[in-house]
């Protein structure tokens, strides 16, 4: 930020993009536009952009339909030919205009999870869990926690593995060593894990794997529930065994979403996803009305949607009822932090 001389920077992280951009250089329609402002002034001006593109395109649409009925019934008619010859030229001119109307190459998937049933007062107790790997590293000691049903909870931090390993934990991937947790009567539970290669070994295409976790087995339905998440066409007959890993996050996101699950966990769900994703996911996610676990390395998704911090060390963690933002400025936090990592010979030094 100090840096006083020109700086050209290619980022998925909105939040570094707000904080060093002063301009954005939008790439469409195979032309480069220059906005002055950060990723977040340019965002709402390219979806009011865009709203006011398609309302045009409506408003015209629905003249052309007029036209087209007009021409139509009275082309035949020799007092009316005149008029119809007129209308017809009108649009023609129309339908030239129609196809100057700018629409976005961009395409955002359509993210939105909806539970099933409300989650009931009792969620998610946690008590004195243990756990190593397999070459003895201690990922979690005596870790307890009680989640609530308002609770969007962001888990960061340095120690990653025993992230995972909690999340693999209480969604029944992993056993711990000792502790127990309970899930409450009204839960259902879903997971998006780090590593999801295992749900891909198979043959089945798209549409033949989605349909084992879709409660209506209609191939429109499930081809129709694909094309929102971009998987259009022949695509959705690919074999899920050659997908890229952002295709592969995107499967998970419908068997998600299919599920009606109203607790999510979500290990790292950003990795492999471009940005008009991670956009989608993020919004679909600040609308979910039910609990929601996750781990994150992206600033901004974190900020705009926990309500709640939990950062796990080796002595014990750190909770507090507060956005991101205000826990990483918040020096009594520091202090914690400073002291529960004494000893252990890690940098601590905060990154998310």
């Amino acid at each position: 930020m100090d840096f006083e001389n020109t700086v050209i920077v290619v980022s998925h992280d909105r939040h570094f993009l707000n904080t060093v951009c002063t301009y954005i250089c939008d790439i469409d329609f195979g032309k480069i536009t220059q906005y002055t402002g950060n990723y977040d002034f340019w965002y709402q001006m390219s979806q009011i952009m865009q709203r006011q593109a398609r309302d045009q395109q409506k408003k015209t649409e629905e003249k052309m339909k007029d036209l087209r009925e007009f021409i139509l019934r009275f082309s035949s008619n020799a007092s009316k030919a005149k008029q119809a010859t007129s209308r017809k030229k009108i649009y023609d001119k129309l339908a030239d205009g129609l196809e100057d109307i700018p629409v976005t190459t961009r395409k955002f998937p359509y993210v939105n999870f909806k539970a099933d049933r409300e989650i009931g007062n009792n969620v998610l107790e946690i008590k004195n869990l243990c756990y190593k790997d397999s070459e003895g590293n201690e990922l979690l000691k005596n870790f307890s926690l009680t989640i609530n049903r308002t609770d969007k909870i962001a888990f960061v931090g340095i120690e990653h593995n025993s992230v995972t390993a909690l999340f693999d934990i209480i969604n029944g991937v992993k056993k711990a060593d000792s502790g127990e947790f309970f899930w409450g009567q009204t839960t259902s539970q879903t997971y998006l894990p780090r590593d999801n290669a295992e749900s891909f070994n198979n043959d089945y295409n798209i549409t033949e794997w989605l349909k084992q976790y879709s409660k209506e087995q209609d191939d429109a339905y499930v081809r129709g529930f694909l094309g929102r998440m971009l998987f259009s066409g022949d695509e959705s007959l690919k074999k899920v065994k050659v997908l890229s890993g952002g295709e592969k996050v995107r499967c998970m996101l419908s068997k998600l979403m299919l599920s009606g699950a109203n607790c999510i966990t979500m290990d790292d769900p950003t990795n492999h996803l471009d940005l008009e994703a991670i956009q989608s996911l993020n919004e679909g996610l600040i609308s979910f009305g039910g609990v929601l676990l996750f781990s994150s390395h992206d600033h901004e998704f974190i900020q705009s949607i926990a309500n709640r911090i939990v950062e796990i060390t080796p002595n014990g963690i750190i909770d507090r009822m507060m956005s991101f933002d205000d826990y990483i400025a918040d020096k009594q936090v520091s202090e914690i932090r400073a002291e529960l990592y004494k000893g252990t010979g890690k940098k601590i030094k905060y990154r998310i």
